[in-house]
């Protein structure tokens, strides 16, 4: 993807019609030089040609939904320049000032660290301390998952011949598509296509914690849900560190395109920082409610008290490392937008070339949170029910171990996920439903 910028108006075109972005790069002969006349007369100022595309794609393939046009979807654009001229500050400054505009931004990349994994040691903490401090075992006795619960993973890809993921895996979709700074990306960095493969190996460890189904590792959280992989990250060396990074943009289609295709739940272990031009993944998170998706993500790794979206908005769950003694661990990113913690030091799962590894962070923590709502999302459904959104977090709020004696601790928000309990706190309340005929809440 050549330097571009995203461009959200006020109201939608309507007389023009535009190519979503994907298929503009594949088929030239679809793209248009226009876009509005204001817009157009100021790029024509500095001499850049650009490609205006759709920044995403209706559901249905032709008309917006109520819910696509609610989450203001509809109105959202990407102008892309046909060389790789560098975008100046000035031209976004005055595109903000078009009335018709309600925000712009330049097309940025987001990198978030990615812990080294580490394969199994003498002093590592057994494979088994992550699952055991959630109380596992206890929580499967209701359910292991059922497979019309889809849990949709974006992150680095999976790898797609793990065993552990035998059966598991639903075709994804691969959207990195990264040109502008590409010299400091490693492997597969170009073009967009329907093949998620991992290459980095944090996305196969998140799956694993998810749903693997047990074979040289503890099982997953809910093994028998399915996995729809997303690959909205690559690899990119930087001060001599491997990260993760992709742009923000691309995350976006990705969150759109897996509620698209029925996720009902959503991990994305990773956050970018808020860095001007409108929240970043505001329409996407808004879209995922007016869907009744749950979306858990990841709080950050910095030990501070920052925001990382998707992290920090109300409706996704933000979830921070627990250590092997039950505390919060020391990088775990803390303050209000923090609603759980999960097991995030030394977690055991899968790895790349059908290995398996120990890794660290929020993001492994975050998953395990992940696992839960499938879970107890299958276990409802066993029961002929379905369980919302607000009723999953209801479920978890009230069954998470306290801290202190606050019921919502600065660091650990409601507490550490105890599944069990919310197991157990689950049967009750569809129980209750079905002798008394209240609705649950």
């Amino acid at each position: 993807m050549k330097p571009h910028i995203t461009l959200k108006l006020r109201s939608a075109l309507r007389e023009t019609v535009l190519p979503y972005w994907i298929d503009a790069i594949a088929r030239p002969q679809l793209r248009s030089e226009r876009l509005l006349p204001a817009v157009d007369a100021l790029f024509a100022r500095y001499r850049l040609a650009f490609t205006a595309t759709q920044e995403y794609a209706a559901a249905n393939g032709s008309a917006w939904s109520p819910q696509e046009t609610g989450s203001g979807l509809d109105r959202v654009y990407r102008l892309v320049l046909q060389s790789n001229a560098k975008i100046p500050a000035e031209l976004i400054d005055a595109i903000r000032l078009l009335p018709e505009v309600e925000q712009v931004r330049s097309g940025a990349i987001g990198d978030m660290d990615l812990q080294p994994q580490r394969a199994q040691s003498f002093g590592a903490r057994t494979n088994r301390a992550a699952r055991d401090a959630i109380y596992l075992d206890e929580a499967q006795t209701f359910s292991q998952g059922d497979a019309a619960i889809t849990v949709a993973i974006l992150d680095t890809g999976v790898d797609l011949n793990h065993p552990e993921y035998t059966d598991a895996l639903l075709p994804g979709y691969d959207f990195v598509d990264i040109l502008d700074g590409a010299s400091e990306f490693i492997g597969d960095f170009l073009g967009a296509d329907p093949i998620p493969e991992d290459e980095v190996g944090h996305g196969t460890h998140v799956a694993g914690i998810i749903a693997a189904k047990g074979q040289n590792m503890p099982c997953g959280v809910a093994p028998r849900c399915r996995i729809l992989p997303v690959r909205v990250l690559a690899a990119m060396s930087k001060d001599g560190r491997r990260v993760g990074a992709g742009l923000v943009e691309n995350i976006n289609n990705g969150v759109k395109w897996a509620i698209d295709r029925g996720a009902q739940v959503i991990n994305m272990s990773l956050g970018v920082r808020h860095s001007g031009g409108g929240l970043p993944h505001q329409e996407v998170i808004d879209y995922a409610q007016q869907h009744g998706v749950t979306v858990v993500a990841a709080s950050g790794n910095d030990g501070r008290q920052a925001l990382y979206y998707p992290g920090a908005f109300p409706s996704v769950i933000a979830v921070g490392a627990a250590d092997g003694s039950g505390n919060v661990a020391d990088f775990s990113t803390f303050g209000d937008q923090v609603s759980f913690i999960a097991p995030g030091v030394d977690v055991y799962s899968a790895g790349l070339q059908h290995g398996y590894a120990f890794s660290t962070g929020t993001s492994h923590a975050a998953p395990f949170v992940t696992g839960a709502v499938a879970l107890m999302k299958s276990y409802a459904r066993a029961q002929g029910r379905e369980l919302n959104d607000q009723q999953v977090k209801h479920v978890l709020k009230h069954t998470s171990d306290k801290l202190d004696r606050d019921f919502k601790h600065p660091k650990a928000g409601y507490g550490r996920l105890n599944l069990a309990d919310g197991m157990r706190y689950l049967d009750y309340k569809l129980n209750s439903v079905r002798r008394t005929s209240h609705v649950y809440h």
